[in-house]
């Protein structure tokens, strides 16, 4: 049997389920870009408020391509089991947050309708960050205002006017993607849409809307068949849309909303009046860290996570790039224990029990290693800070990016892989990294490093 709210009291006891009305809540939330992650962290978040006597904040999700996550959910009325594994023990309950998904490529007008609804107040965003389009600059594609594609900022712009219209009240707009100052990011980028398309709704978003930023830490792998297998046989009910997890969870939110907002700090959410350290530690400690493990890893033949942090010749580059060169840089909040911190995320690390692939954490690397380590690096140019595990790590991507080990899953796969060719081994680093390089001038990096990273490159292709 499929799990559905007819098959629920089928569960064994000791699988937790929504102890409220699910049909008694109306829709207050639009999730775009629903995936694995997003059930894993803000939907559970949003189901612990609803429990706590939270009302109307039910969720809406979209997804922006496949009917994959709409064909999962939506024989199960949006339910669904999330799995909390540390070691050998689990810890699995129903979340009852998700009551729709909708596809955006086959129902645009429905995901316009959402957004534009009377009741949604907060519109939640996991969409990677390729999903907002930018270029290396920071600035909007311009190719996303002319092409006619449907991008988020379509579905947006159309659901401004739409509540402009009905003079309904203005949004929260939620970026959980991991972006240097995300909220700002994706102000940014629809400020540049509506100015090209509809500058009208500029002055109406400018004042009715909110985009804070916020952080999001929770290590979610992607789901495999025998995990599928296994927990039906554990809980009697097939579910294909479970997802399993750490228990540790984190998300920090700048306290700035456009109207109301659930209570999701009844799961143990932080609203705080300033992100930026928060969001700086997870992008350069935990970020920066999973990057140089599936780098690293993935260059000894290595698959998992839980496996890059036990091989010996790792293990220490990762503590450094940590500890020494990126814990450093870091201006913490009070109250804020960083080296604890990295403490909990090699404890993390390990956890067998996740078999976090590293083929995963590597996808879009061209879009991650700017925040997570060169950002660090160009704010030390010319100074003589240590850097010598990140330029490792670096090495082993760029190495990575020239394909032979495969397809790369980047937006930049197709320059990558020209800009090998025509550089060379010799001249690859400054082809990526000098200031007119492939990659962004703001995180170009000095000549000093740029000879080391060269010589590490030459290492790792002459070893083959």
């Amino acid at each position: 049997m499929r799990l559905s709210p007819a098959t629920l009291s089928h569960l064994p006891g000791d699988v937790a389920r929504p102890d409220y009305d699910r049909t008694d809540q109306r829709r207050g939330i639009v999730h775009l870009g629903i995936g694995a992650f997003h059930r894993a962290h803000q939907a559970a978040y949003t189901d612990r408020a609803m429990a706590a006597g939270d009302r109307d904040w039910a969720i809406t999700g979209v997804s922006l391509r496949s009917p994959q996550v709409h064909d999962a959910l939506a024989p199960q009325d949006g339910l669904y089991t999330l799995t909390e594994r540390d070691g050998s023990a689990e810890r699995t309950r129903v979340i009852g947050a998700i009551r729709d998904v909708l596809v955006a490529p086959h129902d645009p007008a429905a995901v316009v309708s959402a957004l534009a609804a009377r009741d949604t107040h907060v519109v939640t965003l996991t969409i990677t960050e390729k999903g907002y389009h930018r270029r290396p600059d920071g600035t909007l594609d311009p190719a996303v205002t002319t092409s006619g594609a449907r991008t988020i900022y379509y579905y947006l712009g159309d659901a401004f006017a739409a509540r402009r219209a009905a003079g309904h009240a203005g949004l929260t707009l939620v970026s959980c993607d991991n972006l240097s100052a995300n909220g700002s990011a994706l102000h940014r980028s629809i400020a540049e849409f509506l100015d090209a398309t509809a500058p009208d709704l500029r002055a109406w978003f400018e004042a009715e809307c909110a985009c804070p930023s916020t952080m999001v830490d929770r290590i979610v792998p992607a789901v495999t068949t025998a995990e599928l297998d296994a927990l039906a046989q554990r809980i009697g009910l097939c579910d294909e849309a479970a997802v399993f997890t750490e228990p540790f969870h984190q998300w920090v939110i700048e306290d700035r909303f456009a109207g109301p907002r659930p209570r999701w700090e009844a799961g143990g959410a932080q609203f705080v009046a300033d992100v930026g350290p928060y969001e700086t530690a997870k992008l350069r400690l935990l970020n920066g860290a999973h990057s140089a493990l599936a780098y690293l890893g993935l260059e000894r033949g290595l698959s998992f996570v839980h496996e890059a942090v036990a091989d010996p010749a790792i293990r220490p580059l990762v503590e450094r790039l940590m500890r020494v060169e990126a814990a450093p840089t870091i201006e913490a909040a009070a109250g804020q224990d960083l080296p604890a911190y990295i403490d909990a995320l090699l404890h993390r690390f390990a956890n067998p029990a996740l078999a976090h692939r590293l083929d995963q954490i590597a996808t879009d690397g061209s879009q991650k290693i700017g925040p997570r380590w060169l950002e660090r690096l160009a704010s030390a140019r010319g100074r003589d800070t240590p850097c010598e595990a990140t330029l490792q790590a670096l090495a082993a991507w760029i190495v990575f990016v020239r394909g032979d080990r495969g397809i790369v899953a980047d937006p930049l796969a197709d320059r990558l892989a020209a800009t090998w060719r025509q550089a060379g081994t010799d001249n690859i680093v400054d082809a990526l990294f000098a200031g007119d390089g492939l990659l962004p001038a703001p995180t170009a990096l000095d000549h000093a490093r740029r000879t080391i990273l060269t010589q590490m490159v030459r290492s790792r292709i002459s070893a083959g």
